[in-house]
């Protein structure tokens, strides 16, 4: 008895909280247009986001109490800051939206489902009560029925046990419904922090409203209709709620496809902006129609808008390409950090398996020969033998790894010693070709070299290839290094050593191409800015 009591009071709430929604839309959908062309537009959608916030945690507060849920819509849009900005955080809200859609639904649906459950319910209990009240009141029920009588009253309790016992049985249903209701367009907000919605969620939350706009607009069509006829005047409210719904399907097609709402490297706000110069250029549009049409005054507001646009993008674009500039150079510097703890743990690796290995053997046939000096002179001659064949190889191997640091013939003779060092050691048909009038820094120079001893290592070793191409030369104030082979192609830019060549080439600003078709042999190329 306490639920269903709970709900009626839910359902009774619709009057109040249905009028105070239905004036904080109308001034809102009507401030909001008359200002856009203006700054004060900004204020003006932040106090209706307001208004709209502050209307549904009312409700959402009842709904918490009466009916048993759990939900805490927020009153303000997050986001960044800016006064310009604020208008942003606003209509990419999907709360927003969903707010008004619940606003839309409370007043047209949840009203009339409050009139026919408590009419239904009075008019149940006036029946029932029927034989005791009936001598004061004198009801006529229709035109030829006068309930002057006991017998007359009592006919009438079986029709008002039938309508309550409807009454009550429509009570959980509606609780069901109005939980979900609440829950889905007021829910899934914590402590007001806007929680993450999947494209799903945020395309149920669009169809939530555009469905609420239509039963609205039947509506006032079906009053229109029931009532005169005459002046079509639902066509205010369809402009309306068409400016709202056409302003939230936007958002929700920028989010989905930025592809077609965006140009070149537009962002999220010049988009959303461009988008609300539409809609609002067509809602004037429809204003001056629906006014008698006359002298075309949208044009003034529209050129407007279209100026912000104009404005506002040059910044936008330039902003842009700071951004993305400085996007490229966290993700090179990540990369060249990544690239050097890589060499790291290779000349740790190295030094380990390699000469490391190799000097404490020598140090242990060292010993061994000491030992055996005296007594076996023949043995501890072969030792001193193997620990000087052991010195021999530690040397090489340590000369091998200094030479993959940094090459001492690339420091003393530059690149062209050093690229035909390499290639005279590859047993592969190399044709070098190196034009480098003036000796590049030592960072390009030494990425130059690493491309070029990469290239021709993948191509012996992987790509098979029986003739490489090797070309390093000025262009302008860049040092380019291309290498081509004919082997297998089928090179993987983002294999281990591919990859570590384009972080080495991309820390110093550079770019790395490869262009590796299976059976048409593979080129690189690295492009280096060697200027000031």
């Amino acid at each position: 008895m306490v639920r269903t009591a709970k709900t009626l009071a839910f359902l009774l709430a619709a009057v109040p909280v249905g009028a105070i929604a239905l004036a904080v839309l109308l001034a809102g959908c009507v401030a909001v247009p008359i200002l856009a062309c203006t700054p004060l537009v900004v204020p003006a959608l932040a106090a209706y986001r307001f208004a709209v916030g502050g209307v549904a945690r009312i409700d959402a507060t009842l709904a918490n109490r009466l009916l048993g849920t759990d939900v805490h819509p927020p009153a303000t849009s997050p986001g960044p800051r800016g006064y310009w900005r604020t208008a942003g955080n606003v209509l990419a809200d999907g709360a927003f939206w969903r707010q008004q859609a619940y606003l839309f639904t409370r007043l047209s649906l949840g009203y009339a489902v409050a009139l026919a459950e408590w009419t239904l319910l009075a008019t149940s209990l006036g029946l029932i009560t029927l034989p005791i009240w009936y001598r004061w009141g004198h009801p006529q029920l229709t035109d030829s029925w006068h309930v002057d009588t006991l017998g007359r009253a009592v006919l009438g309790l079986p029709v008002g046990i039938a309508g309550l016992s409807l009454s009550l049985a429509l009570i959980r249903p509606l609780t069901a419904m109005y939980r979900g209701v609440v829950v889905s367009l007021l829910g899934r907000e914590s402590n007001g922090a806007v929680a993450e919605r999947t494209f799903t969620d945020r395309r149920r939350a669009f169809v939530i409203h555009a469905s609420a706009s239509l039963a609205l607009v039947l509506f006032f069509v079906l009053i229109w209709a029931v009532t005169s006829r005459g002046y079509f005047w639902p066509e205010w409210p369809i402009i309306v709620l068409g400016l709202a719904l056409s302003l939230h399907g936007w958002v929700e097609l920028d989010d989905a496809h930025p592809e077609i709402t965006r140009v070149g490297r537009a962002t999220r706000g010049l988009a959303v902006q461009e988008g609300v110069t539409v809609v609002l250029s067509i809602f004037f549009t429809l204003i001056w129609a629906v006014t008698g049409a006359g002298y075309f005054w949208p044009v003034w507001p529209t050129a407007v808008l279209v100026l912000a646009v104009v404005i506002h993008a040059p910044s936008v674009y330039s902003g842009r390409g700071a951004q993305e500039r400085i996007a490229v150079l966290e993700e090179t510097r990540a990369g060249a950090v990544d690239h050097q703890e890589t060499e790291l743990e290779r000349i740790e690796r190295d030094l380990h398996d390699g000469a490391q290995a190799r000097l404490v053997a020598l140090g242990m046939s060292l010993g061994m020969a000491e030992q055996k000096l005296a007594s076996d002179p023949d043995a501890a001659q072969r030792l001193l033998a193997e620990a000087r064949e052991g010195t021999r190889e530690a040397l090489q191997e340590l000369r091998q790894l200094a030479r993959g640091i940094h090459p001492p013939v690339l420091a003393d003779r530059g690149l062209a010693a050093a690229i035909a060092a390499i290639a005279d050691r590859t047993p592969l048909r190399v044709d070098v070709s190196v034009d480098v009038p003036r000796r590049p820094p030592k960072p390009a120079e030494s990425a130059a070299y690493f491309v070029v001893a990469e290239a021709l290592a993948n191509a012996g070793k992987h790509a098979h290839a029986a003739h490489v191409a090797i070309d390093v030369h000025e262009d302008g104030d860049d040092l380019v290094a291309e290498v081509v082979d004919d082997g297998a192609g089928g090179a993987n830019p983002l294999g281990g050593g591919l990859r570590g060549l384009a972080q080495r080439v991309e820390a110093l600003d550079g770019t790395l191409e490869v262009i590796s078709p299976h059976g048409e042999g593979t080129t690189i190329r690295a492009v280096i800015p060697c200027g000031s």
